[in-house]
């Protein structure tokens, strides 16, 4: 039983033994978790090189630069996620160009076109520990070299800050290329400042280090890249600098610290822009050529930026271009958008006054938010309005051609002046408006009662209907100031002179005061001077039974017809539609004219009758008999003889009715000179009624004539801008002249109400305006800076237009990241200077700021950048990479590349080195 019970025990034993060998046998079958991940990066791989570029594209790919996008996947190892981006462009073939300003970061460093990089999804987005970075790239080279793939792959190691990456490559069955690139922060060697050191470090690389390098002879292939920058201006610095005191800027004796860049631009008047270039950066390169020593590379650093064979030039714009918050605009546009929340709260009240009244319910609401300046501030505005020695000018070649379609005041004009000045009175709130409009009107009314002069208006000429109505009025009341100081100094001359003038000296001042007091017609007069009546010129005319001395008549000096603004035309065309179209009653509201009219025909023509009078006055009247052959030549001799006297026809049908009211305002008149005849228009009741129109205008509608003055006077005044031949600008203001035609039309028409779409539309021109004004003072600045190289001006500006004006006025782009303008333009050799130039020495101001230590100077300016390519090429066959090459593999190889890039306190490098493996 003990032996028995003792087998059975051992059985069980050896049970269990076998039971853990099963346990812990290992399936090398199975994969392991690095291999499952290195199966996973080559899955992803494969599906990528089948796809190709083009599919890519039309699946997921991200554009990250110009001709360069990529693809990414997420994978996992050991509880970890990683990301792996592939790179690749739409054009694959040539060669990358070292220095082409879209290529990628990693490009750039090592000279590769398509490349994967892997990195952890963390918040470094870096592999921080070096084993974890090594196995990384070791699974992602062999999943390549399971695809025969000959794709580059990175991993972003230590910190983001210092840009550090290790890299590898499989170039085929033989070769391997290792990359890796690094950063020094701070405290970078004197020696790699220099072009010298920089040659030494990599021909340490490859060559033998106890050799002295200075002795020894190295073809290496050298090309640089220097970037300058031009230094902000003085009054920048001493704007930002709380100690520098007025006084000391004053010692200084410097003008241009003192001064604007935009003084004599046309809207310095009333705001100063800010300078949209900010400055210049100017990059400089050197072509590749063979350097053999170090003692050629210092040489080199001693060569003036001139001797590059090529220069990029490129702006640096301001932020503020693409900048839309109302905080940060300062233009016309920022206050034509105030000016339109004016318009819109201008319903609320009947009258100005309204608005700054304290009987007004709603003015405690207006006054809590809306601030009315210093009486101070109100003077001066006026002062600047109604100056002494204001004259309206001829602003014809100053307005657009198509600024009359815009139903505002012009430029020069008062009311225009005036609305300007509301732009920037108070912010340009409703209160401020009324404030200054009620003081507007009390200096108009002064200038009426005292006969002054209105300042900026014409005192002659007809009334221009095409502009707003209160132009029309405050011209006809310069007309009216005008004509009434002329009655006041006829009737002082008149009283003066009755005990003191002879008759004959009356007939004569007679005779020269009526022909200046009436007008002219176009024609030639002949008379005697013994005739009372004004002289004419011989007009063939007796109707009916001439007499034998065949007397001619003449056209008389008539009274000019009274003025009359738009809404005095629309109150007559109102009357005509009332009582129908009466031709009565046409003459009844020309009543006055005729009447006028026909007194001085009658005077200087006392035999007329009245179908001389409509011969002369309505010749569309008068039917004539055409008996004689229409072809037959007369002779200004032969006319007016007894063969054609008296002339035959006979009056139209509406002048020969019974009771018409020409004949009979014909028998009423006296004969009667246009110089004593009672003046057809009253200038004292027509001023008054202009004084009443404009202290009880609406507001509404006072506002709404002001919105279209503001709009085509500030876009005059940006018209009057100097910015060269570049005809994409001008194009933009045409267009923005249409626009705005389009978008006012509505507010001739009187019936807009508050919110309506009309608003919104006139909001909307608003942005639009504003990107043009910005757009305007780069063409403005550009054309300042390029005087002598024009082609680059017109070559940044249209940059500028095809970068900034589709991004105007939207906060962010599409990825939530606003792109920035890196639009480069080369330089050709004769705008050299002009572009040098702009890099001014450095002030005593600026030269403390940095010390010099890069050398390659450019007008006392060291380069901002250096960046510099080193390689070195060699034949595969015959050397130390291999003793037996195949066939296919004898080429020249560069086998070292080094990049360097950096300043006088840190520096890059990036390294990458052909070995046999």
């Amino acid at each position: 039983m003990a032996s028995s019970s003792r087998m059975e025990s051992d059985g069980d034993d050896e049970a269990e033994v076998e039971e853990e060998e099963v346990e812990h046998f290992d399936d090398f079958t199975l994969a392991s978790s690095w291999e499952r991940f290195i199966s996973d990066i080559e899955a992803v791989c494969r599906q990528w090189m089948a796809d190709g570029p083009k599919n890519l594209l039309k699946k997921d790919a991200r554009e990250v630069s110009e001709d360069l996008y990529k693809v990414k996947s997420e994978l996992k190892f050991s509880a970890k996620n990683y990301c792996m981006e592939y790179y690749f462009g739409n054009k694959n073939e040539g060669k990358v160009i070292d220095w082409n300003s879209t290529l990628h970061d990693l490009q750039l460093c090592f000279g590769v076109k398509e490349f994967l990089v892997i990195a952890p999804q963390s918040a470094s987005g870096v592999v921080l520990d070096a084993p974890e970075a090594s196995k990384l790239l070791s699974a992602v080279a062999i999943a390549l070299s399971n695809c025969s793939s000959l794709w580059p792959a990175f991993v972003p190691v230590h910190v983001p800050s210092r840009k550090a990456y290790i890299g590898i490559q499989n170039m085929g069955t033989v070769f391997t290329r290792r990359f890796e690139a690094d950063h020094i922060g701070s405290q970078v060697p004197v020696k790699l400042m220099h072009l010298e050191g920089l040659y030494e470090l990599f021909v340490s690389k490859f060559a033998y280090s106890t050799l002295d390098f200075s002795m020894h002879l190295f073809k290496v292939h050298f090309t640089m890249k220097l970037t300058y920058r031009s230094l902000p201006h003085d009054d920048d610095v001493q704007g930002d600098d709380p100690n520098v005191t007025e006084s000391e800027i004053d010692l200084g004796g410097d003008t241009h610290n003192r001064t604007q860049w935009d003084d004599d631009c046309p809207w310095s008047e009333w705001y100063s822009a800010e300078d949209p270039i900010k400055g210049f950066e100017l990059v400089a390169i050197w072509s590749e050529k063979v350097v053999e020593s170090s003692l050629e590379m210092a040489e080199l650093e001693n060569y003036s930026p001139h001797e590059a064979q090529n220069w990029i030039l490129s702006p640096n714009m301001s932020s503020s271009l693409t900048d839309s918050s109302k905080g940060n605009r300062i233009g016309f546009a920022s206050q034509l958008c105030l000016l339109l929340e004016a318009l819109n709260m201008s319903f609320e009240a009947q009258f100005m006054e309204d608005f700054v009244s304290v009987e007004n319910p709603g003015s405690d609401n207006l006054k809590s938010s809306m601030v009315i300046p210093p009486p101070t501030v109100i003077d001066r505005v006026l002062k600047e309005l109604f100056h002494d020695g204001a004259r309206f000018p001829d602003v014809a070649a100053a307005e657009h051609k198509t600024a009359r379609a815009i139903k505002g005041a012009p430029l020069e004009s008062l009311f225009a002046q005036f609305c300007l000045h509301s732009l920037w009175f108070g912010n340009c709130n409703i209160r401020a408006i009324a404030v200054i409009w009620i003081e507007f009107v009390r200096e108009v009314r002064w200038c009426w009662e005292e006969s002054q002069p209105l300042p900026l208006m014409p005192t002659t000429g007809a009334i221009d209907l095409s502009t707003c109505l209160i132009n029309q009025k405050l011209h006809m009341l310069a007309i009216c100031i005008e004509r009434k100081r002329q009655l006041n100094e006829d009737f002082q001359d008149c009283i003066g002179s009755q005990d003191h003038s002879s008759p004959q000296i009356e007939e004569d001042s007679l005779d020269e005061d009526s022909s200046s007091i009436m007008q002219t017609p176009g024609e030639n007069f002949d008379g005697k001077r013994d005739r009372l009546y004004p002289e004419g010129f011989s007009w063939s005319g007796r109707a009916y039974d001439a007499p034998e001395s065949y007397q001619s008549m003449h056209a008389p000096f008539t009274q000019e017809a009274p003025l009359m603004t738009e809404d005095m035309h629309e109150e007559r065309l109102h009357a005509v539609e009332a009582f129908g179209n009466s031709f009565n009653f046409s003459a009844q509201l020309e009543k006055e004219i005729l009447a006028s009219d026909m007194s001085a025909f009658k005077a200087a023509n006392p035999d007329s009758v009245f179908e001389d009078f409509i011969r002369w006055h309505s010749p569309g009247d008068w039917e004539s008999d055409d008996k004689k052959e229409t072809g037959s030549s007369k002779s200004p001799a032969i006319e007016g003889s007894k063969a054609d006297w008296p002339p035959q026809g006979r009056l139209s049908k509406r002048m020969s009715e019974h009771g018409n009211l020409w004949r009979k305002i014909w028998n009423d008149a006296p004969a009667l000179p246009a110089s004593e005849q009672k003046p057809v228009m009253d200038p004292n009741r027509e001023g008054e009624k202009i004084l009443h129109y404009l202290e009880t205008v609406r507001p509404h509608q006072l506002l709404e004539q002001m919105v279209c003055t503001a709009f085509r006077a500030s876009a005059s005044t940006l018209n009057q801008t100097s910015y060269g031949g570049l005809k994409q600008m001008a194009t933009k203001m045409d267009q923005l002249y249409i626009t705005m035609t389009s978008a006012l039309r509505p507010l001739q028409a009187n019936h807009l109400s508050p919110s309506s779409e009309t608003i919104e539309d006139i909001r909307r021109l608003c942005g639009v305006f504003e990107h043009v004004e910005k757009l305007l003072a780069i063409a403005a600045s550009l054309h300042r800076k390029f005087l002598q190289a024009s082609r680059l001006s017109e070559a940044i500006f249209s940059d500028c237009c095809s970068f900034y004006f589709p991004r105007m006025g939207t906060s962010s782009s599409g990825d939530n990241a606003q792109k920035e303008f890196d639009k480069k333009q080369p330089v050709r050799a004769h705008e050299r200077l002009v572009v040098s130039n702009m890099f001014t020495p450095p002030t005593a101001n600026q030269s403390w700021r940095k010390v010099l230590s890069l050398g390659n100077l450019l007008n006392g300016h060291e380069p901002i950048l250096r960046e510099i390519i080193f390689s070195k090429r060699d034949k595969i066959s015959g050397n130390h990479y291999a003793a037996r090459t195949p066939t296919i593999y004898q080429e020249e190889v560069e086998t070292y590349r080094m990049y360097t890039c950096g300043t006088s306190n840190d520096l890059r490098v990036a390294l990458s080195v052909v070995s046999c493996d």
